[in-house]
């Protein structure tokens, strides 16, 4: 395979073809160059989604991404005879898959990328690939090793300079990550999410182009992968709904209700956790003190109705920096708080409130609102609850709740066109019988 300028491939990653063809056409208008169906795609839509792409786009390279792992001949052909220029095979296939499915792409005008996922050590499996007559690699950090944060970048430079047929790179490139790709040698870049998900397919596309171009970076401020420090910020990008999203459904506290001055106000912070009694404020409010900048207290009082928080102890945490209270009990000087403006969450609200005596803990696990919550795990509240995200996966579970509002403004922009949520979402098509 010889490229003489660097190819943009779209990789359609949909389960509905319609909803492909429509992003590929206008992806095809923004200048990508060779269009992919997904494995998404094709697992849900079979060789059929290839066929209408080549149908729709006769003068474009079509790519089917199966991920072939065995009867690599057998798979390259009825691909190839569906309409795909190349036909992706796994580098962790064997070597006699690699060189069958090559031979078969022969017979029927199909090239063979060999895909690099998972592989251990990419330069020794690239030289070995273009030996079997594979056409190009691909560097690719797949969609959950992205959501950890990590890029194709510390590998990518030194795989081209070893490799003796082209790199292509895929692993959440958007318009600023691409220039760098480019710069270090990558000959196909494969944009799937910057492109797919944006509301404005064509525009995005052309971002991309021109910064693969130009060698050059086109700022964005969306899909961007998020880790350490910059974990808030990612969460405060998202909604609640988009973290129980993530979290498969899970998360949500339940009966916690938002107390909150303005409908876009949001926290997102590491829990200091505090158990109490029913009225009794004494550990809620040292936990102030223990707490720090950006921080959420999070309080089981066991759901009673005598307040354990109010106006003075929001005014010290406000002071404090801290990003907000979580308490499965109740508070009281409402009103006051909602003026200051300090986010509060509370199971109850009540006039009363009780004596400080001290029974409780600090810095222990607690159940608040059905869900166990130990220090340091994340906690992301709005207007719509509350959802607590484990520690050891807060980098993950940010960077998939961007993922999901990222597919959500693609979704809101083709409803907005004039189609329907079960139009965009074929849902008859996917309930289940029985």
């Amino acid at each position: 395979m010889r490229l003489d300028q660097p190819v943009l491939q779209v990789a359609l990653d949909f389960e509905n073809l319609s909803r492909a063809l429509l992003a590929a056409r206008e992806a095809v208008e923004g200048g990508a160059d060779w269009v992919e169906a997904g494995t998404p795609l094709i697992k849900s839509e079979g060789l059929d989604a290839v066929r209408e792409l080549k149908k729709a786009f006769p003068a474009h390279r079509i790519v089917a991404d199966l991920k072939v792992m065995d009867t690599g001949a057998f798979e390259v052909e009825i691909a190839a005879k569906a309409g795909a220029d190349l036909v992706t095979i796994l580098g962790a296939a064997d070597d006699d898959t690699i060189a069958d499915g090559v031979r078969g792409g022969e017979l029927y005008g199909a090239e063979v990328v060999v895909d690099l996922l998972g592989v251990a050590d990419p330069i020794a499996r690239a030289r070995r690939v273009a030996e079997l007559g594979a056409a190009a690699v691909c560097w690719h950090i797949g969609i959950d090793m992205q959501m950890q944060g990590r890029t194709p970048f510390d590998v990518l430079a030194d795989l081209v300079k070893a490799s003796p047929i082209p790199v292509a790179v895929a692993g959440g490139l958007n318009s600023e990550t691409a220039a760098a790709a480019v710069r270090a040698g990558a000959r196909i870049l494969i944009v799937g999410g910057a492109i797919t998900k944006s509301p404005k397919v064509t525009e995005a596309t052309r971002a991309i182009r021109q910064a693969i171009d130009t060698g050059r970076e086109v700022t964005t401020e969306h899909f961007r992968r998020y880790a350490g420090a910059e974990i808030r910020e990612a969460f405060l990008k998202v909604s609640s709904p988009n973290v129980t999203d993530a979290l498969q459904r899970r998360g949500a506290m339940h009966g916690i209700v938002a107390r909150l001055k303005s409908p876009t106000v949001r926290i997102a912070g590491p829990a200091v956790t505090v158990v109490t009694r029913d009225g009794d404020w004494a550990k809620p409010v040292e936990a102030i003190d223990r707490a720090g900048p950006g921080d959420v207290i999070v309080v089981d009082a066991g759901g009673g109705p005598t307040a354990i928080w109010g106006e003075l102890a929001s005014w010290s945490a406000h002071g404090r920096g801290i990003a907000g209270v979580v308490i499965d009990g109740a508070a009281r000087d409402v009103d006051a708080i909602l003026e200051l403006g300090f986010p509060l969450f509370s199971r109850n609200v009540s006039s009363d409130a009780g004596e400080p005596k001290g029974h409780g803990e600090i810095g222990v696990e607690v159940v608040v609102g059905g869900q166990r919550v130990r220090p340091g795990d994340w906690v992301v509240g709005d207007l719509s609850g509350v959802v607590v995200v484990p520690r050891e996966r807060a980098a993950e579970i940010a960077n998939r709740a961007l993922d999901v509002l990222e597919h959500e403004n693609r979704v809101r922009e083709e409803i907005q066109r004039g189609s329907t949520l079960g139009t965009v979402q074929k849902l008859e098509r996917w309930e289940r019988v029985g």
